[in-house]
């Protein structure tokens, strides 16, 4: 029989919650967004207290030495190193902690909040906490409230002085106090609610010597729900226990990356994940791009030896926290921001991947740390780079592999000009005259308004500032966050009509709404012209515009001339060909000296 590296035991609750408050179980949730309703949280005290089953724990003991470090007289964990990690049951721990021990939780904008679940001790409701409950002597309003009393052996106490209370209010109210029966009632109901702490939860403890792939493995052959763990479900870990000020630091970046403020990372291309920063840091310390790494660096592996350490796990987080402070700098993070704008992706609407951001950043930081690489050349090689990876979709398919060959070309270089040239090869390799005159044709043959040729064409828009069509106003100014307008200022309009197409028999919505028949309009101008035909509203704005101006507004957003007349097939077919243009018309103007 094959020796097992896993243990399958019952654990209180009472007991799996002090271990995570003491640090002897390494949580990470409590850093995370707490993605569970309040709602949930009471079926999950209500399920409890009826005995019906919520699941199981999932736990990882940690690969080096464990040390109890105990402090006293502080508020530090006692143990600065956890014994076992959590795998799977996050959100349920995390849950548990937030009802019963009153923990404070994070929101999706990373703020802290408290989730409150009321108890009736007489009819054993749970209820999400609302002012009705808070006021009501029916209800207590917290089971923290009774939790934190039990645990100053106050549980007598509490309950004589919610009896008393809900007395009180009865004879106010002119009602009959609570009986014998109903007080014994409610002594019972909260025992049973308070010795939800004895509550046996399945727990499945893997031994060290799992591999993340055992754990994984493990984790889908148990997991009924058919979820799969991931690698940023182990860095997210990993990185929260073992070094969680690293942690806290990346999530109040992310955090701040939401809330527009001054002084901070937000910015309008990308609301930065942890799995971004983590992924640039790894990047631009060890030269990896899997994600993979990331765990095998945190848990101490030498990727040369493949042995683990924690010499080599305290090398590694020292190499990775010096990485990611050059990863979380703002002038970094914003240069580069500016560099994504200058390539015409203003907004985070206009990026179809954030891949191409996030391994974008990841050149731009070793370029500049690493190849002293000056701001004038970085910049334009880097602008050059992201309007190529983002067009091609260059980091869409297999982004990893691509990106660990590009490093590993990096390897073998030491100057500046060969970071430049490397760069651009990889960019020439993919913007070919083929490509112009063929692939990038056959991509335009599309409804998808978010591929990255149809983004890649605004962008090309922003860069050569060209006007929005039968206006004298550039895209980028309606684009641009925070200048002329919001971006309801802007619609996108069908240049032959949805209602004008289905008369001529067009009845198929991908054939109506190829991004060909897409361009930009001012809300007004599209509301006058709203489901006329080209060729009423194309003679009424030359009247308009004069023939000049007219003309030239069709050429900068892609449409030939005498449009109106062509069979929509043959309109197309040129307009295709005329936005090709348009991108390349923009890359050959990033590409200027």
């Amino acid at each position: 029989m094959a020796k097992e590296i896993f243990t399958h035991i019952n654990r209180k609750v009472g007991e799996l919650l002090t271990d995570v408050a003491s640090g002897r179980i390494g949580l990470p949730d409590l850093q995370r967004p707490f993605v569970w309703s309040d709602s949930k949280v009471r079926n999950l005290l209500d399920s409890m207290l009826k005995g019906f089953p919520i699941g199981y724990i999932m736990l990882w003991e940690s690969p080096c030495d464990f040390e109890n470090k105990s402090q006293i007289g502080n508020n530090e964990k006692d143990y600065t190193q956890p014994r076992d990690l959590v795998i799977d049951g996050q959100q349920r721990l995390t849950a548990l902690l937030a009802a019963i021990k009153g923990i404070k939780v994070k929101d999706s904008d990373y703020k802290e909040r408290n989730i409150r679940i009321s108890f009736n001790p007489l009819t054993r409701e749970f209820a999400v906490w609302s002012q009705a409950y808070e006021r009501s002597a029916e209800w207590i309003s917290a089971v923290s409230y009774a939790f934190q009393a039990a645990e100053r052996r106050e549980e007598t106490k509490f309950r004589r002085a919610f009896i008393k209370s809900l007395n009180e209010a009865r004879e106010r109210s002119q009602q009959p106090i609570l009986s014998d029966d109903e007080e014994i009632a409610i002594e019972e109901n909260l025992g049973d609610l308070l010795d939800l702490i004895y509550y046996q939860l399945p727990t499945l403890e893997v031994r060290a010597v799992a591999s993340e792939e055992d754990v994984a493995e493990i984790f889908v052959r148990v997991n009924s729900g058919g979820q799969k763990l991931t690698e940023k479900n182990f860095i997210e870990t990993l990185l929260s226990v073992y070094d969680n000020d690293i942690h806290k630091r990346i999530n109040s970046f992310c955090r701040d990356s939401r809330i527009p403020r001054d002084n901070t990372s937000f910015n309008h291309i990308l609301e930065a994940d942890p799995v971004h920063l983590i992924r640039a840091a790894v990047g631009l310390a060890f030269r990896r791009a899997k994600l993979g790494y990331a765990y095998k660096l945190l848990r101490g592996r030498d990727l040369e030896t493949k042995k683990t350490s924690q010499q080599t796990q305290a090398e590694n987080l020292k190499r990775f926290r010096e990485a990611l402070d050059v990863v979380m700098d703002l002038n970094n993070w914003h240069t580069f921001m500016n560099i994504m704008a200058g390539a015409g992706y203003l907004r985070k609407s206009l990026v179809s991947s954030q891949n191409a951001v996030v391994f974008s950043y990841m050149f731009y930081l070793i370029g500049k740390t690493q190849f002293n690489v000056t701001p004038l050349d970085l910049r334009k090689i880097m602008t050059r780079w992201v309007f190529m990876a983002t067009i091609t979709g260059y980091f869409t398919d297999s982004p990893e592999t691509a990106v660990e060959s590009i490093l590993n070309d990096m390897r073998n270089l030491s100057t500046p000009e060969e970071f430049i040239a490397l760069l651009d090869r990889e960019i020439r390799t993919n913007f070919t005259d083929d490509y112009f005159t063929s692939n990038l044709l056959r991509e335009l043959v599309t409804s998808s308004t978010v591929s990255p040729i149809w983004k890649g064409y605004l962008a090309s828009l922003n860069v050569l500032h060209h006007n929005v069509l039968f206006s004298t106003i550039p895209t980028v100014a309606f684009l641009t966050p925070g200048t002329n307008g919001l971006k309801s200022a802007l619609d996108v309009h069908h240049i032959f009509p949805k209602n004008y197409l289905a008369k001529m028999g067009y009845d198929n919505d991908r054939d109506r709404n190829q991004i060909a028949n897409y361009t930009y309009l001012d809300y007004q101008t599209n509301i006058d012209i709203s489901d006329d035909a080209p060729s009423v509203y194309a003679a009424n704005q030359r009247v308009r515009m004069g023939d000049e101006a007219y003309a030239l507004s069709l050429e900068q957003n892609a449409i030939p001339l005498g449009f109106e007349y062509m069979t929509f097939e043959t309109f197309l077919d040129q307009r295709r060909r005329l936005m090709a243009s348009i991108i390349r018309k923009a890359y050959n103007f990033l590409s200027k000296d």
